[in-house]
């Protein structure tokens, strides 16, 4: 009842733009094609978590992204999940694509499922809505209209609670989401369907996208890799440094330098999955 009357009152007292202020509707112009930023980029936090798949972002972060994914998180204001959900699509596009690259003769065939990594549920329960599961709603809706069968698969559960990460840094949050989530009960049939992206709003440090992918793997899925709207800006600098393999995390399951992408379980799975090499066509518009 809460979202039907922040987005009636958006349509009756519409506010400025969420990303710069200025009177031009839920989301000016410039600040949509921000969100877009110069295409989807590899990225990887410093230090980069054990387990932790191939990472893609569509922008940095700061300024203009950052003001919009706190107007849809923390303010309610649902009307942007179209152009979020825009821009986590091509986050998604280039995590498969990454992985098709990596993969001689391996196509991604059945629908791509999207996993959101879940929100506390007081969180959700504050705020009314749960972002990152609308988000990939959106965005699965705009990969499906490129041509891509895809769908939101939302099995993680929280398994016990958790502290909140703010505050904390790298190794306390991998400490406080260790073993915290889990996959629903009797899911393993429908995560071996088709290639698992995890998808979130933000990564800061990566821990909740790698205790996912754990949760993930355990269940039977094949995890090619991570999606998310944003990422800290330091983490794009990062991703053209070593892989974790040489700062003493897990070996690298990405595809850099002729690594090939996933783990055995996920090659293997992959590698028979019929189907055809289908991506969406395009990026942000």
């Amino acid at each position: 009842m809460r979202m039907w009357w922040r987005e009636i009152a958006g349509l009756v007292f519409p506010a400025g733009c969420a990303g710069c202020g200025r009177a031009d509707g839920a989301l000016c112009g410039r600040c949509g094609a921000a969100l877009c930023g110069a295409g989807a980029r590899r990225v990887r936090p410093s230090p980069s978590p054990p387990g932790l798949p191939p990472v893609y972002a569509a922008v940095a972060y700061e300024d203009e992204a950052r003001a919009v994914l706190l107007a849809h998180k923390e303010r309610g204001e649902l009307r942007l999940a179209a152009a979020l959900g825009e821009a986590l699509a091509g986050s998604v596009a280039g995590a498969v694509a990454g992985f098709v690259a990596g993969v001689a003769g391996a196509g991604c065939g059945g629908p791509l499922l999207l996993v959101p990594v879940p929100s506390a549920r007081r969180a959700v329960a504050a705020r009314g809505h749960d972002p990152a599961r609308r988000i990939a709603r959106a965005a699965a809706g705009v990969l499906r209209r490129g041509g891509r069968p895809a769908r939101v698969l939302p099995v993680l559960r929280q398994q016990r609670s958790v502290t909140d990460q703010a505050g904390l840094d790298a190794r306390r949050r991998l400490e406080n989401l260790a073993g915290a989530l889990g996959a629903a009960p009797g899911c393993g049939r429908l995560l071996a369907e088709g290639p698992v992206v995890l998808v979130d709003d933000l990564m800061t440090t990566g821990a909740s996208l790698a205790e996912a992918a754990r949760a993930v793997r355990a269940a039977g899925g094949a995890v090619v890799g991570a999606a998310v709207v944003a990422a800290a800006a330091r983490s794009f600098t990062a991703a053209g440094g070593p892989a974790p393999s040489e700062t003493g995390g897990e070996p690298a399951s990405e595809t850099e330098g002729g690594i090939v992408c996933g783990t055995p379980y996920e090659r293997g799975s992959l590698l028979m999955i019929s189907g055809r090499k289908h991506l969406i066509g395009g990026w942000c518009r």
